[in-house]
């Protein structure tokens, strides 16, 4: 892997955790039970695509 598919990687990693933390904060702010539903499962997909970048490395 070239040093610039690496720098790449590392900010796409770095975009996932910032849509992780911010999908976490508002699972524990949301008071309706169906768009809580929704951003925990895109919480989910973001931790997922982290995953999957993280294995890239």
């Amino acid at each position: 892997m070239s040093p610039k598919e690496l720098l790449y990687i590392e900010d796409a990693l770095g975009h996932e955790q910032f849509l992780k933390t911010q999908c976490q904060d508002a699972v524990q702010n949301l008071q309706d039970a169906d768009l809580k539903n929704c951003v925990q499962q895109l919480l989910n997909k973001h931790q997922q695509l982290f995953n999957n970048f993280y294995q890239l490395v």
